[in-house]
């Protein structure tokens, strides 16, 4: 598995992102620093072109703009079309109606591979009472195990819960990852470059449960380095940048915590 992010560097996958303005320079720069090659996109006209030449297709609705709803539900579609692996990060999605509305949209009309959200977007995606503010979650309860797994059933794709851990499953293996600070909440982004980090890797055409346990420690190795020594948060920001870009398949197995807390017999 630690081999992907080697991978990753030789074959240079191209990641398509519909992403939101507040993060798409960190989102193309965390792309570039692990190897991979980002094109952002908000063109109706360059759906069809730029997807059947990805590797990869990364849809983020964190800033929700009226006039690009409609693309984001076109490119999912085309990335069904070019049978091109597609992440969505549901962003907000229990912040208002509207969100929530669009989020059953897309994930009625497109079938995705990966959905990563924090753990109150998950919760929330699977009916349940969730406790946040706007985009952040406020949630971080011992039911995850079974949420993640539920929701990984329930959409037929890999599924991340991002939180104090993060949890991911396929719906039947649920994987736990110890890596990461309380820095990475401390600055805007993480979160979506982690969106970029998982369609990097996805973008491998490896297997997708692997490609997004990768991403996921990739995020929280790098934090935990970045954050050596209580690092000042904007240092703490570039230090990220600079350890993912240094990242390699030695310090990934050396630092790594991963814990398998069940498998379906």
């Amino acid at each position: 598995m630690y081999e992907l992010i080697n991978k990753v560097k030789e074959i240079n996958p191209l990641v398509v992102h519909y992403t939101n303005e507040v993060t798409i320079n960190d989102c193309a720069n965390v792309t570039l620093a692990l190897g991979a090659s980002p094109l952002m996109s908000y063109s109706y006209e360059e759906v069809e072109e730029v997807i059947g030449i990805s590797s990869a297709v990364v849809i983020n609705i964190g800033t929700m703009n009226s006039s690009r709803l409609d693309l984001f539900v076109k490119a999912g579609k085309a990335a069904n079309k070019y049978n091109k692996p597609v992440i969505f990060d549901p962003v907000g999605v229990f912040a208002t109606n509207t969100r929530s509305e669009f989020v059953n949209k897309l994930l009625n009309e497109v079938k995705f591979d990966v959905v990563k959200g924090n753990v109150a977007e998950i919760k929330y995606i699977c009916g349940l009472d969730v406790k946040g503010k706007g985009v952040d979650s406020l949630d971080d309860g011992e039911d995850i195990i079974q949420i993640v797994k539920k929701a990984a059933k329930r959409l037929e794709c890999v599924v991340v819960a991002t939180g104090v851990n993060d949890y991911i499953s396929d719906g039947k293996n649920v994987l736990r990852i110890e890596n990461g600070t309380a820095k990475l909440k401390g600055i805007t982004g993480t979160g979506c470059m982690t969106g970029s980090l998982i369609g990097s890797f996805l973008g491998t055409g490896e297997n997708r449960l692997e490609a997004t346990v990768m991403a996921m420690l990739v995020m929280g190795i790098a934090g935990e380095l970045a954050d050596k020594g209580d690092t000042p948060l904007g240092t703490f920001k570039i230090k990220l940048m600079d350890n993912i870009y240094k990242l390699n398949k030695k310090l990934l197995e050396e630092n790594s915590r991963i814990i398998k807390i069940e498998e379906k017999q």
